[in-house]
C-alpha cells in the first residue's frame, strides 16, 4: 500500500504503517549490531580482568567509546544536510565502523591501540546516527514517528542480542578466548559489518528534505539552532539524561560483584539486556504515539532508577539479576528511540539532521562525563556509594528534565 502525506511523497509502507525505507534501515542496523556487539561484549570483561584497567581507566575507556561520536555527529549532520545526500555519509560512517573491526587484531594488548581503533568505530557511528534518524523521520509521518523508531529500535536490539551469542560461538569454534580465537572473531565481525553496509547500498532510498530559503545549509544556518526553544529545550534535556547513565559495563560488572555472576556468564547479561530491549521497543514506540513520547521517556529512567537502587542494596539471588536486567532493558526500549521521536517530531525540517546531531553530540559528551565521574567515585568511595549518587542524578534529571522541554511542543508533550 502507499502512504500520501505532506513532505512525505509517495512511499511505500508496511501494514503496519512503517516505511520499507525503515525496515530496510533497521536490517542494516540488525547486522552491524551484530557485528558490534560481538566485540563491545567482552570488552569490559578484558578490559579490566585481562589487562586489569582500573575502574577509573575503564570509565575514560568507556567514556572516550562513548564521547568519540560527539565532534562527528554534527560533522556527520551538517554534511547530510549541506549536501541533502544523508545515505552516503551515513554510508561513509557505516563503512569506518566496519574497517574498523579489521584493526582489532593488529592492536594486541596496548591500551592506546585498543582506544585508537574505538575511536575509529565511534567515529563511523557518531557520521551515521544523525543521518540514519533523518532517513527514519524523512520515511515517517509524524504522528507514527514513535511507531517508526520503536520499530527500528527492535531490529537494532535484535541485531544486539545475537552479536553476544555469534561471539560465544566464533570463540567456542575457533579454540576459546585465545589470540587465534580473537582474531577470528574480529574477522567475522568485520563480514557482518560488510553486509549491514551491503543492505544500505541496495535495499535503502535516500531521502531529500525541505531547504532554506538561500537553498543550500551553512554553518551560519546551523549554528542559529541554538536559538531555537525548541532545540535548546531538547538539548539541555539530552545533557541531563546523558549525565544521569553510566556505562553497560558498569551496569554488569556491578551485578557481577553484588550478585557472584561468574565471569562466563559476562556476555549473556548483555544479551538479557537487548532481549528486553528488542521484545519492548516497538510496543513502547507505538504507546508513546498515542499517549505521549516524553511521560514513556521519563518512565524508562525511572526504570533505570530502580536499576540504581538495586545494584546499590542488599538484594542478592538469580531473582535480583533477572529484575535488574529486565529494568535495564526496558530502560533502554522506552528511551532511545521514542527520545529521538519526539526530537524528530520538533525539530526545523531544512536542518534535521544538524539539529538531531546536535542533541546527540550533547547526549555523549554528558555520558563521557557521567562515565569518568562514575569510576572516580567508584574509585574513592567504592561502587555502592558510586551507584547511589548515580542514583540521585537521575532523579534529578527525571525532575527537571519536564520544565527544560518547555520549549519543545507537539506530540512529545
Amino acid at each position: 500500500m502507499y502512504l500520501s502525506t505532506t513532505g512525505l511523497g509517495r512511499q511505500r509502507v508496511s501494514a503496519r504503517g512503517v516505511a520499507a525505507n525503515v525496515v530496510a534501515l533497521g536490517l542494516v542496523s540488525l547486522a552491524t549490531d551484530v557485528s558490534a556487539e560481538m566485540v563491545t561484549a567482552v570488552l569490559p570483561l578484558y578490559f579490566v580482568l585481562t589487562l586489569q584497567f582500573s575502574p577509573l581507566a575503564y570509565g575514560l575507556m568507556d567514556g572516550l567509546y562513548a564521547g568519540a561520536t560527539a565532534s562527528l555527529r554534527l560533522v556527520g549532520g551538517y554534511l547530510a544536510d549541506r549536501t541533502d545526500r544523508r545515505k552516503a555519509v551515513a554510508m561513509a560512517g557505516y563503512g569506518l565502523s566496519a574497517l574498523a573491526r579489521l584493526g582489532l587484531p593488529a592492536a594486541g594488548g596496548s591500551g592506546a591501540a585498543i582506544a585508537a581503533v574505538l575511536v575509529a568505530d565511534r567515529a563511523g557511528k557518531g557520521l551515521r546516527t544523525a543521518p540514519r534518524d533523518a532517513l527514519i523521520s524523512l520515511s515517517t509521518p509524524e504522528p507514527l514517528l514513535g511507531r517508526a523508531f520503536g520499530v527500528h529500535r527492535a531490529l537494532d536490539g535484535a541485531g544486539a542480542f545475537a552479536g553476544p551469542l555469534v561471539a560465544l560461538a566464533v570463540l567456542g569454534l575457533a579454540g576459546g578466548a585465545s589470540a587465534e580465537g580473537f582474531d577470528a572473531l574480529f574477522v567475522t565481525s568485520f563480514c557482518v559489518a560488510a553486509v549491514g553496509l551491503l543492505i544500505l547500498a541496495v535495499a535503502v532510498d535516500d531521502r531529500r528534505g525541505p531547504r532554506p530559503p538561500s537553498g543550500v545549509v551553512s554553518v551560519r544556518d546551523v549554528a542559529r539552532l541554538v536559538r531555537v526553544p525548541a532545540v535548546r529545550g531538547l538539548l539541555a534535556a539530552a545533557c541531563l539524561l546523558g549525565l544521569a547513565t553510566i556505562g553497560d559495563g558498569f551496569v554488569y560488572l556491578m551485578l557481577m560483584r553484588s550478585q557472584s555472576v561468574g565471569g562466563g556468564w559476562f556476555p549473556m547479561l548483555a544479551v538479557g539486556t537487548n532481549l528486553v530491549y528488542l521484545l519492548l521497543a516497538a510496543p513502547l514506540g507505538v504507546l508513546a504515539d498515542r499517549r505521549g513520547r516524553l511521560p514513556v521517556v521519563l518512565g524508562g529512567y525511572g526504570a533505570l532508577l530502580l536499576v540504581y537502587l538495586l545494584l546499590s542494596g542488599p538484594l542478592a539471588g538469580p531473582v535480583a539479576v533477572v529484575v535488574t536486567i529486565v529494568l535495564y532493558g526496558a530502560f533502554y526500549a522506552a528511551t532511545d528511540g521514542v527520545l529521538t521521536a519526539l526530537a524528530a517530531a520538533v525539530l526545523p525540517a531544512a536542518t534535521r539532521t544538524s539539529a538531531l546531531a546536535l542533541v546527540q553530540s550533547g547526549q555523549a559528551l554528558a555520558y563521557l562525563g557521567s562515565s569518568v565521574a562514575f569510576g572516580l567515585a567508584w574509585s574513592v568511595f567504592g561502587p555502592a556509594v558510586a551507584t547511589r549518587l548515580a542514583a540521585a542524578v537521575v532523579a534529578v534529571a527525571m525532575v527537571t528534565a519536564p520544565f527544560v522541554l518547555r520549549g519543545a511542543s507537539g506530540r512529545g508533550r
